[in-house]
């Protein structure tokens, strides 16, 4: 018989091993602020770009030969960035953060930097952010976007002083946008692989929010937090997702159909209830 979400709560506060609070979050945390989701019905990857498929648009071997145009794209979502604002969903979870202090990790899949413009701190983004580039030579380091740099309408072409911009200092190779792209692989040093496997071993409960699962990483630390004895709690309106199809079967999987924000305010008021 699957616990109550309290029990769960209840027992992983009391729990001196595997004890982490785990937080998941995908796009759809997102779309209270006004972003895109990806892969929902109106998402970026479903509707594609103008002219491409999301799988050659977004890859690095698009970018090596298409500079400008990935830019041209960066740099609207550039402007839709600055324009959004945290969510009751993101004050929340810094919220819970501050309650749980070691007990909590947040791993992000978003590359708009919302959690941190709440207040979050302790958070893995695994597929990079959108306010920081590197050189695409891999000559340097991951640095902020070119302070000097516009955003853009998604119409509008560079200029010359924005391709200059967006080249590196070092070597006058272009600069790239610091994320994971569909022919790149997870790794430690730029997305965290390591080191959120590790926290998920660690993991007594991992709430999942937001995403429907379709890539690698996430779907491995669901399926190590179970195989560690945790449990998994998708806060998603709809049944329609990875974590779904591959665990709602099981014991140690719960769903939560109301909005995330929503939920994770039931979530903090337990937290605070039984810490």
């Amino acid at each position: 018989m699957k616990p109550t979400l309290e029990t769960l709560i209840q027992e992983t506060l009391q729990k001196e091993k595997r004890n982490l609070f785990s937080f998941l979050t995908g796009a759809g945390i997102s779309s209270e602020s006004g972003l895109p989701t990806y892969r929902g019905s109106d998402g970026i990857w479903i509707k594609g770009t103008k002219y491409h498929k999301p799988e050659e648009f977004g890859t690095f071997k698009y970018f090596s030969q298409n500079q400008e145009e990935v830019w041209q794209y960066n740099l609207f979502w550039k402007k839709l960035i600055e324009e959004a604002k945290p969510n009751q969903g993101h004050f929340t979870l810094s919220e819970i953060e501050n309650l749980l202090s070691e007990k909590f990790q947040l791993i992000t899949q978003n590359v708009d930097g919302l959690h941190q413009k709440a207040g979050s701190k302790n958070v893995f983004e695994i597929h990079g952010n959108k306010q920081t580039v590197r050189c695409a030579s891999e000559c340097s380091g991951v640095m902020l976007i070119p302070s000097e740099l516009k955003s853009k309408d998604l119409s509008e072409d560079l200029s010359e002083k924005d391709i200059e911009l967006l080249h590196c200092q070092n070597c006058e190779d272009w600069l790239r946008p610091n994320t994971l792209w569909f022919d790149e692989s997870y790794n430690e040093k730029l997305y965290f692989l390591n080191s959120t496997l590790k926290a998920a071993k660690n993991t007594g409960v991992l709430f999942v929010i937001g995403t429907s699962g379709a890539t690698t990483l996430p779907q491995m630390i669901a399926e190590t937090v179970l195989q560690y004895g945790g449990f998994l709690v998708e806060i998603n309106t709809e049944e329609d997702s990875y974590f779904f199809e591959r665990f709602s079967r099981t014991k140690k999987y719960i769903l939560i159909k109301e909005k995330a924000s929503d939920a994770l305010i039931k979530i903090k008021e337990m937290i605070e209830k039984y810490k």
